[in-house]
């Protein structure tokens, strides 16, 4: 990420809700967004490239956050990645480790928790293989 440039944020769910209140939350504190409404939508879309952290919903119809992030890293993208979810338990924060996703976020989102979350993922740089629960 260029220093002069906002840090690009992708954020995939399938709520159209979701998705307003996320862009405007992550826009209001200075990132760049795009948002897609499927993981398809995001796969399907022009090669992901200058993507700086992805916000992914684990709960789509289309395809799962955590096989989403399998398919992106398929892509060569490796860009850390902030897996929220609304149905939290174990099996899921194992399934985010394996798949070297460290951060895992319960909805409802606290704001500012996103937002210190994304800047922590940002400054980490690629991920590693560990996988925390954060309480809503």
């Amino acid at each position: 990420m260029a220093p002069c440039c906002k840090p690009t944020i992708y954020v995939v769910d399938d709520d159209a809700g979701v998705l307003g209140s996320l862009r405007f939350l992550l826009e209001t504190d200075g990132f760049e967004v795009k948002t897609f409404r499927s993981g398809m939508a995001l796969l399907n879309a022009a090669a992901p490239d200058g993507i700086d952290c992805l916000v992914i919903d684990y709960k789509m119809p289309d395809i799962n956050g955590i096989d989403l992030v399998g398919r992106l890293r398929e892509h060569h993208v490796a860009a850390p990645v902030i897996l929220i979810t609304g149905y939290p338990d174990e099996n899921i924060l194992a399934r985010a480790a394996a798949a070297g996703v460290e951060h895992v976020l319960q909805k409802p989102l606290l704001g500012d928790g996103l937002v210190k979350e994304i800047r922590g993922a940002i400054s980490e740089g690629i991920p590693g293989p560990k996988a925390a629960a954060r309480p809503p």
